[in-house]
Order: C-alpha cells, then sequence, then structure tokens
C-alpha cells in the first residue's frame, strides 16, 4: 500500500519494545521506499523510557543505518526531544509518518502540531500491539510549511512488485557492490565471487541486513506479508 503518490519523504517511527520493531520490518520497508525512491528517515522513539542497555541498542541500529546513508534520530514525543529537529525537516515538504500501531506517531504529530490533537491510545497491555487510531490515510496543512499524512499502523510491509533480482539494487550498500560481483546477475546467496559475500565476510555490511535480504529474496518474509492495516 503506498499511501500516496505525492510524499516527498518517510519518517519511519521505531521502538525497540512496547511494541518491538523488528530490523526485517525496517528494511523492507526501506527497501520499499527505495524502489519509490521517496526519502526514509529514520526516528528511534521513546528514548526518554529505555534503560542503558536499550539505549546501546540504539545507538548501534542508528551506527548501521546512518553507514548506509539513513538520516537517524533519537526522540522522545511524549517529552519533546528532538521534536523541533524533525519539525526542521519537515519545512516545505509532504511527509508521512510510518510505523507499527503504539509507536507514537499519533503523539509526535500531536507535539509537532498541537492544535490537530490527533487521538492518541495508549498501548494495549494485553498484545502489546498498540490500539489503531487512525483508520485511514488523511492530510493535515500545517500551521509552518508543511503537509502531513496520517497513515494507519501497519502490521506487515510487503514487498511491491519486486522480481527477486531487483531486491539487492533497493540495499544500498549492496548495490554499490554489484558491480564486483563476478555476474552482473548475482543474487549474493551462493555464486562464485561475490562482493556482497565478500564484504559480510569482513564486517563491511551488516549481517542483519544480509539476513533480511535473504528472507526477502527467499520469500520466507512471506509470513510477515499481511499487508494489513490494523
Amino acid at each position: 500500500h503506498i499511501i500516496a503518490a505525492n510524499i516527498d519523504q518517510v519518517f519511519l517511527m521505531i521502538t525497540l519494545n512496547n511494541p518491538k520493531t523488528y530490523t526485517i520490518f525496517i528494511d523492507r520497508f526501506l527497501a520499499t521506499c527505495e524502489a519509490y525512491d521517496i526519502k526514509t528517515i529514520l526516528l528511534f522513539n521513546k528514548i526518554d523510557q529505555y534503560k542503558e542497555e536499550e539505549l546501546t541498542e540504539v545507538k548501534y541500529l542508528a551506527a548501521l543505518y546512518r553507514k548506509i546513508g539513513y538520516v537517524c534520530l533519537g526522540i522522545s514525543a511524549k517529552e519533546g526531544k528532538n521534536v523541533e529537529k524533525v519539525k526542521e525537516m519537515m519545512l516545505g515538504k509532504t511527509s508521512i509518518f510510518s510505523g507499527h500501531s503504539g509507536v507514537g506517531k499519533s503523539t509526535l504529530i500531536n507535539a509537532i502540531e498541537p492544535s490537530l490533537q490527533l487521538k492518541t491510545a495508549t498501548i494495549s497491555e494485553q498484545h502489546l500491539q498498540g490500539q489503531h487510531t487512525t483508520t485511514f490515510a488523511e492530510m493535515f496543512d500545517l500551521s509552518f510549511d508543511g503537509r502531513i499524512i496520517d497513515t494507519p499502523g501497519i502490521k506487515g510491509f510487503g514487498l511491491v512488485d519486486m522480481e527477486k533480482d531487483e531486491i539487492g539494487d533497493y540495499f544500498p550498500e549492496f548495490f554499490q557492490l554489484k558491480q564486483d560481483c563476478k555476474f552482473n546477475n548475482c543474487l549474493h546467496i551462493d555464486e562464485p565471487q561475490c562482493a556482497v559475500k565478500k564484504a559480510l565476510e569482513n564486517d563491511e555490511v551488516s549481517w542483519s541486513r544480509y539476513k533480511s535480504y535473504m528472507q526477502m529474496v527467499t520469500g520466507e518474509e512471506d509470513t510477515y506479508r499481511s499487508d494489513v492495516f490494523e
């Protein structure tokens, strides 16, 4: 579901728990945005609630994605931390805030533009998935120069019409290495003289990214593919 064709950028909101955002979800989301040539910014929300080990994980993930070229920012929508920075990135643009239900999208949008007063729901303890507060996409003009599209929380984020041999092109760090592979149609699985596999062995590309890539290529991620709006 690509919600709108005229989006300038997507903010993907990520939380480590309540609800947990898995790297396969992040990577599939990023690959889909790359396929549509939409700029994506990663926002690690709820940093005011994390213990030291969780903050370490945020730093690790932010470093991993920054190295690939994505802008990453730790925020607390609730406490207002770095909300102004998000606002600056939104100037003159149409932005989408995406991520699982319960990651704090409405809370952040309310902090950015209090007059909107989007409904925020408390995480339902029962299944920690977050209750859906937005049931369809809406566009709002903001008091500063910017527009926002609020989308429902997305449970699974399937691949949009991607051929197996294209998926690697939407992992920027794999795409850069592709020209050094022996075969120009290399899938980076078990082909000889594969530059991606070599970079992997030398810890130059991330194993979690490669694992996501493999799940996408082999179709093992079909279990997540429901594409269901919660």
